[in-house]
């Protein structure tokens, strides 16, 4: 009986959050009160999402085509595989998953816990209310620009990390005598299909939306105090990872 109920508690608690997570954005879209006050808050948005997410971006996908391309050619130690199949293996991995993949959960910790302790505490300090109280729509004027901006600069962002991996790969690969700058150059190019490039743009844009919708909802929904918000802070990042590995498992079961 207590697994049934445990069940029943679990698909209810689901239900809820599905429900008024759709209903949240629902009542995003609204005709903008000032365009002047809204256009200020998506540049503020493009600002602490996009630029000052670069450096963390910049780093990690630096390294990440430098180690992937020196685990690559530890595994290939055959004499019969030509070296710039390793390139094609990190072109291919980069493309396909590590770049959208591991970048956008490095950004659901930074960027989607940012957005929840900030509504967090708008909630809690009732700025929120203030504002509903003199006729602004909350969830247009705080929610929607997170999302729109994150839909359209993350994937950008994605783009940058393939091309930067790619560039830490090339360098380990011919910094470190590992192959030929010819050979690199020829593995990116033999064998690439530019559909994967679309199957990465999708994934990002995607994850983009997960990334900036789910710590929206849980921090707009937080109630309590210091202790809840740091609470939903975690709770959304959480969520936002198993989202994004599962909307990646869907997108490549689809697309691939």
């Amino acid at each position: 009986m207590k697994c049934f109920f445990y069940l029943y508690t679990m698909i209810s608690r689901f239900l809820h959050h599905l429900g008024s997570y759709t209903l949240m954005l629902g009542g995003m879209f609204s005709r903008p009160e000032n365009t002047k006050v809204y256009w200020k808050e998506y540049m503020q948005q493009a600002y602490d999402i996009g630029i000052r997410s670069l450096p963390i971006v910049i780093i990690i996908s630096v390294f990440l085509g430098a180690v992937m391309t020196v685990q690559t050619a530890y595994q290939l130690v055959s004499p019969m595989i030509p070296k710039y199949v390793i390139a094609q293996v990190v072109r291919d991995s980069v493309i396909l998953e590590l770049a959208p993949t591991i970048i956008c959960i490095v950004l659901a910790g930074v960027v989607g816990s940012k957005i929840a302790s900030e509504l967090g505490n708008m909630r809690v300090s009732e700025q929120i209310d203030a504002f509903e109280t003199m006729g602004i729509n909350t969830k247009a004027y705080l929610i929607l620009p997170k999302i729109f901006v994150s839909v359209l600069l993350i994937p950008c962002l994605i783009i940058l990390a393939i091309s930067l991996s790619i560039g830490g790969g090339y360098f380990t690969a011919v910094s470190g005598n590992i192959m030929s700058a010819e050979q690199y150059k020829y593995g990116l190019i033999e064998g690439f299909e530019s559909f994967n490039i679309l199957v990465a743009i999708v994934k990002a844009t995607v994850f983009a939306f997960i990334i900036s919708s789910v710590p929206s909802y849980y921090g707009y929904n937080v109630k309590g105090g210091a202790l809840e918000i740091g609470k939903s802070s975690t709770t959304a990042v959480i969520v936002t990872c198993i989202m994004i590995l599962l909307a990646d498992y869907i997108i490549t079961l689809i697309m691939l």
